[in-house]
């Protein structure tokens, strides 16, 4: 890692998320962006998992591919919605027959849609704490949950929402991942909080470089994150200049990441959206290069 202007002071440790691809054409561009970004060595990547079994089988696949075909460290995501408990041990249990050792576990959203009442399964586990026992009962995987800066847009309040995230540290989760956000200072208050509860596993700010401003509104919308005036004084304009977006996004994910690191923050989880050239140049402008060769560096768990 080089040392320059904008460029990072120290070596930092970072993952991917990817989705599974839902197209044969999708699952091209995918496998592209995994080729591109597994250059840069990530300590793990991960692929996101819907409800349902409809939706465990492209994670099943995207996953097994990764495990078969590279040497990246591979997490699946899980969820307990639309299942019971056994089933989703039967999953459990084919995951891991298929080399997997390491799960993002989640509760899920909630049956009947964003914003409706969650409502557990019969049979099933009632939440991602009894999701993430469940687990360490079947084997010791290494395991990963969510965080919210901003609150679950579904718990009472900061303290209720952090309460779950110890009760999912006290049942051997290993870390957590953010749900993305851009202002800082609300990131910096909850951790601080975080640690005040107890809670000592690693927590990871979600990254997100803004690919589209609009569609970025929407997933906020939706998850309860909030979009600071200054991420719309400097991408609202730029609509109809992609190649000025593409700039000034890379620019702020690069911003946030440095501001970040200047606050002891030393590991992150970047969300690439399936996409590798708009985290690229962010990892550019943080002096973060690629091995000369994927293979020679194993495509494990190297940083740049």
């Amino acid at each position: 890692m080089t040392d320059g202007t904008g460029a990072l002071t120290r070596p930092i440790e970072y993952s991917f998320e990817f989705f599974p691809p839902k197209s044969e054409d999708a699952a091209a561009g995918w496998w592209r962006a995994v080729e591109a970004l597994s250059a840069y060595g990530p300590a793990f990547v991960s692929v996101t998992y819907g409800a349902g079994a409809s939706s465990q089988a492209p994670t099943f696949d995207a996953v097994k591919r990764l495990i078969d075909e590279t040497d990246l460290v591979t997490a699946s995501h899980l969820t307990v919605v639309k299942a019971t408990s056994s089933e989703v041990d039967n999953v459990i249990r084919r995951f891991r027959d298929a080399g997997v050792k390491r799960f993002v576990a989640l509760r899920g959203d909630a049956p009947d849609g964003v914003g409706t009442a969650y409502r557990p399964h019969p049979g099933g586990y009632a939440n991602a704490a009894a999701l993430v026992a469940g687990l360490k009962a079947i084997d010791d995987f290494d395991i990963s949950v969510s965080a919210y800066p901003e609150k679950h847009p579904e718990s009472a309040d900061r303290a209720a929402d952090i309460a779950m995230l110890k009760a999912k540290a006290d049942n051997g989760a290993d870390r957590a991942l953010t749900q993305f956000f851009f202002d800082n200072d609300v990131f910096e208050d909850y951790l601080n909080d975080v640690r005040r509860a107890g809670v000592t596993i690693p927590v990871l700010p979600g990254i997100m470089p803004v690919q589209n401003l609009n569609q970025l509104k929407r997933f906020a919308a939706m998850c309860g994150a909030s979009i600071p005036d200054f991420l719309e004084k400097r991408l609202g304009n730029l609509v109809d200049d992609p190649a000025a977006h593409f700039e000034v996004a890379a620019d702020i994910a690069a911003e946030q990441v440095l501001d970040l690191q200047k606050r002891g923050i030393s590991e992150f989880h970047f969300y690439t959206m399936n996409r590798s050239k708009l985290l690229i140049a962010v990892f550019d402008r943080l002096g973060i290069k690629p091995a000369e060769s994927a293979s020679d560096e194993k495509m494990l768990g190297r940083t740049g």
